[in-house]
């Protein structure tokens, strides 16, 4: 670790009810994370899925950074830095299937391994040329849920380690087994963080999506695990008599007793209005509900039959279904933001909206954003990944209504966030945790990085301690 990284003990400025807003359109604070918080995180670059042959690469791009992610052997992928060790070159772009690497300003080569194969008119070098100099420099890599995630930090932590304790608590869910249904990437008008934070949290649910009032219980519960938080609608420990799928409170008059009809109106406005979280199939296994389950049965009898005629769906079509009870999925939460830039949600296990968020260059009032729906499918049932890519949000207009309703929220909330009438976030102490104890890690990320182990008295929990 080298001893430029001095430790900066600026107390972290960020209160469970308080965020301060320069870390959302301050180019100071871009460019902070630009040096001390990209190069150094774990984070996703694609799924598996995206490179299943040897040769098959997918261009990672996170602000001046790029990276070939690579399959270089049935067991091994790769991520290299996506630039000519000879004059600075970015060697690829987008996707695709490489034999070699061909730099195209003056014809330098390597392998699908990243080491040097040819140097044109190589003996006039002599011998001051070494393999080491020449070779493409490389990124640690971690699979995890499906993903090929990347840190450019050859010291940084293993990212089990980095990801603990969502593996331990998700690992059922099979996210491996997932495939794409869509992949959809944007422009979007706000800083990253705004973007990430519209999914983060079930607080603004009651307001910006009132068509779920009728079949979601729209009051949040939302917790940290270290640097990472989760938010879900059970309570904990859930109730057996009431889960996330009731009608909320918020609306007048008195709920049905009938619970078949809150997870029908449900998977009706997943299936149709979006196409994720909920399949076909689970929709089509769902319509049995009113068929095969009393109208009188609890909230748990309900939940544990739907979940039935899911498995059952899911075995017969060859997709499978993970050693998973009811009583797990209730009591697991939703919603899951894992530090820094990518929120997912499940509504069960046939499927989950993903959601990644980074940095447009240097402009703190743009971002790329990014949101996949990923489907348990059988094998080879999945369909052709098509990478569809907007540079506004409003010239696609098959976004669903749940996401048109957030993307619209995302430029206003940009350009408040820079009225001198508005000091910072108040976040909601109990339904806003995930969005302030991101921001606390962020914080603690940019400024609580020891140097070289010896000064500072704590090492930072996102990085491996220093020897000596």
């Amino acid at each position: 670790m080298g001893s430029d990284r001095k430790e900066d003990k600026t107390a972290n400025p960020v209160r469970e009810d308080f965020v301060p807003k320069e870390a959302y359109y301050s180019p100071d604070f871009l460019q902070k994370e630009k040096e001390k918080l990209w190069p150094h995180v774990w984070q996703i670059a694609c799924r598996l899925e995206e490179i299943p042959n040897v040769g098959d690469f997918v261009t990672y791009d996170i602000l001046d950074d790029s990276l070939i992610i690579m399959r270089t052997s049935d067991t091994e992928i790769k991520a290299m830095h996506n630039v000519c060790t000879h004059r600075g070159r970015r060697l690829t772009e987008g996707c695709g299937h490489l034999k070699q690497i061909v730099c195209r300003f003056h014809g330098w080569r390597w392998d699908i391994k990243g080491e040097n194969t040819a140097v044109i008119d190589a003996d006039d070098y002599q011998d001051k040329l070494k393999p080491e100099d020449i070779r493409l420099g490389e990124a640690l890599v971690g699979l995890w849920g499906g993903f090929v995630w990347i840190n450019m930090d050859l010291d940084a932590e293993p990212l089990m380690d980095f990801l603990r304790p969502l593996e331990e608590r998700l690992a059922l869910y099979e996210f491996e087994k997932l495939r794409f249904r869509w992949y959809k990437t944007v422009i979007a008008p706000c800083n990253w963080k705004v973007a990430l934070e519209a999914f983060n949290e079930g607080y603004h649910v009651q307001t910006s999506h009132p068509q779920f009032l009728p079949f979601i219980d729209s009051y949040s519960g939302s917790r940290a695990y270290g640097p990472h938080s989760a938010f879900g609608y059970a309570e904990n420990p859930p109730r057996p008599d009431r889960y996330g799928f009731v009608r909320s409170f918020r609306l007048p008059g008195e709920a049905g007793p009938d619970y078949r009809q809150y997870i029908l109106d449900y998977v009706e406005e997943f299936h149709k209005e979006l196409r994720a979280m909920v399949t076909p199939r689970a929709y089509e296994a769902t319509q049995r509900l009113r068929t095969e389950c009393p109208a009188d049965a609890t909230q748990m009898e309900v939940y544990e039959k739907w979940m039935q005629f899911q498995r059952e769906a899911a075995i017969e079509d060859g997709a499978g279904w993970p050693d998973i009870s009811p009583e797990y999925l209730m009591a697991s939460e939703a919603d899951w933001h894992v530090f820094p830039n990518t929120v997912f949600v499940h509504g069960g296990i046939d499927g989950v909206l993903w959601y990644r968020a980074r940095p447009n260059g240097d402009d703190p009032d743009t971002c790329i954003f990014d949101v996949w729906s990923l489907v348990r499918y059988a094998p080879g049932q999945e369909p052709k990944l098509e990478r569809q890519f907007f540079r506004t949000w409003e010239e696609h207009k098959d976004w669903g209504r749940v996401l048109m309703q957030d993307l619209q929220n995302f430029p206003a909330v940009q350009q408040g966030m820079k009225s001198r009438g508005f000091k910072g976030s108040r976040t909601n102490p109990v339904q806003e945790v995930a969005v302030s104890n991101f921001h606390r890690a962020l914080y603690d990320f940019l400024n609580g990085e020891p140097d070289d182990g010896k000064e500072s008295g704590s090492v930072s929990p996102f990085r491996k301690k220093a020897s000596g």
